[in-house]
């Protein structure tokens, strides 16, 4: 089934290709004198699909926790208590700051269970090609056979009112957005403006955003894009973006 996603998401989504093939292992709290950053990936993907960004956020020295979970069978509901326990075993509940960095699906995530849960050692959010907005991606295909084959999480983010996305609430904790912007006119016309191939520019926005950036890279390449990863080390060690 996942197969089926990439083959669907390739009709549409322009960003470059890469590939991977070196993994790094996850450095727990236990072993970490820095702060935490709970890393989540984004549909269709695993938290192997992190493996660069996890490295980058090591060498500048955080902690970083890998959380997977399945998109494609499961619901949004039940993507975030699959999410929820696992963040709560690892990494909240103690003096150490923790720090959240989810690339597209995985921000709105992040999002929700920040909806529900308040931690006493939060620190800042990364948000990277994340559909706040939801994507038109979704509205325009959505009675396609192959769009339904992604499953009910990725049919839910679409930009309809009653959307997944639509459901969370605004940001109470420092934010930072980078969207992600390739040069296509086919893109263009899908989405009515920039986009990185899959979410506008536009959809990336979210109320009370403390920061916002956008990349020139595509939406699967922005996880291992090297200035996405410069920009989410600077937001978390000060707040901002480096301009």
């Amino acid at each position: 089934m996942r197969n089926v996603l990439f083959l669907v998401t390739a009709v549409f989504l322009l960003a470059a290709p890469f590939t991977a093939c070196a993994q790094e292992k996850n450095v727990t709290a236990e072993h970490s004198s820095g702060e935490t950053v709970v890393l989540l990936h984004g549909l269709g993907r695993s938290k192997a699909a992190m493996w660069l960004l996890a490295n980058r956020l090591e060498k500048a020295g955080f902690n970083v926790q890998r959380i997977g979970y399945d998109s494609i069978d499961a619901t949004p509901e039940e993507i975030i208590a699959t999410v929820t326990g696992q963040i709560q075993d690892c990494c909240v509940g103690g003096h150490r700051t923790v720090h959240f960095v989810g690339h597209s699906l995985g921000g709105l995530i992040i999002r929700a269970y920040l909806d529900s849960h308040h931690p006493e050692n939060l620190g800042s959010v990364v948000l990277i090609g994340t559909p706040n907005q939801g994507t038109p991606i979704v509205d325009r295909f959505h009675d396609r056979w192959w769009m339904k084959l992604v499953g009910p999480t990725a049919l839910a983010l679409n930009q309809k009112g009653n959307s997944f996305p639509k459901t969370l609430g605004d940001p109470y904790y420092p934010v930072g957005v980078i969207a992600g912007k390739i040069e296509s006119c086919l893109a263009e016309t899908l989405h009515g403006g920039k986009s990185d191939g899959l979410v506008p520019v536009a959809s990336t926005r979210v109320n009370n955003m403390t920061d916002f950036m956008v990349v020139e890279t595509g939406h699967s390449a922005m996880r291992y894009d090297s200035e996405v990863a410069r920009q989410a080390i600077a937001f978390l060690r000060s707040g901002r973006f480096e301009k």
